[in-house]
């Protein structure tokens, strides 16, 4: 059986961008503007409940780097969005949706049964309907970059086998675990550096798109069209 790797390192946890659904407990003002497009308190704080959630952490142990990161992220969702919106691709489906939405259950053993779940919801301030948009959004965002970015990527044999001796098997000898061929790891090592460049050119691309627009954020929501934040 051939090793599992991580995927969507680093950048691409910008697809895991949050969606913006208004909670009324929550007193709104502006926090940023992109392109003309506001996004609010309510955004904000709702972002960091349901990242709070699927990272499994405590809403009290929000710091203050999270909530300047997860704001950086809601501007970086909406200049995606304005892209997601011009391009011509198959949305998310309801079972594509549900599916997600079971995977994450699966996480938690106390949301097997319903009460259990609606009440671990209930714990972090959200609804099942606002998790079900998050995880539309984040499974279209990934067709938007896997259709812009995905065929620009072309990983060789000769890469491959470099990563395999410099990297792969020094790991495997310095924590004491079996090795492995390359033949039985070239899957694996494609698949890890396929994403480790979609990362970097993720990144590229979110620079370009700041640079091009108009992102206004607090304190004062002074003009920035070069992105800066």
């Amino acid at each position: 059986m051939r090793p599992r790797w991580p995927l969507r390192l680093g950048a691409v946890g910008l697809l895991f961008l949050l969606p913006r659904v208004g909670v009324a407990e929550v007193l709104d003002r502006i926090v940023a503007k992109v392109n003309g497009h506001i996004i609010l308190q309510s955004d904000w704080e709702d972002a960091l409940r349901l990242e709070a959630f699927l990272d499994g952490r405590p809403l009290g142990q929000v710091s203050s780097k999270q909530r300047d990161a997860a704001l950086r992220r809601l501007v970086d969702q909406e200049l995606l969005e304005e892209q997601m919106r011009s391009a011509d691709f198959p949305q998310a489906s309801d079972d594509e949706v549900n599916e997600r939405v079971a995977e994450t259950r699966k996480r938690y053993p106390e949301a097997q049964a319903e009460q259990g779940w609606n009440r671990l919801l209930a714990g972090y301030g959200i609804t099942e309907e606002q998790l079900k948009r998050r995880l539309a959004l984040q499974l279209d965002l990934t067709r938007l970059i896997d259709a812009r970015l995905r065929p620009s990527v072309h990983i060789d044999s000769e890469t491959i086998a470099s990563y395999y001796n410099h990297q792969l098997l020094p790991q495997l000898r310095s924590s004491g675990a079996k090795e492995v061929s390359l033949d039985e790891a070239t899957a694996g090592i494609k698949e890890l550096l396929t994403e480790q460049k979609l990362n970097q050119l993720l990144v590229a691309w979110l620079e370009n798109l700041r640079s091009g627009s108009e992102i206004q954020t607090e304190p004062g929501l002074l003009d920035s069209r070069d992105g800066s934040r």
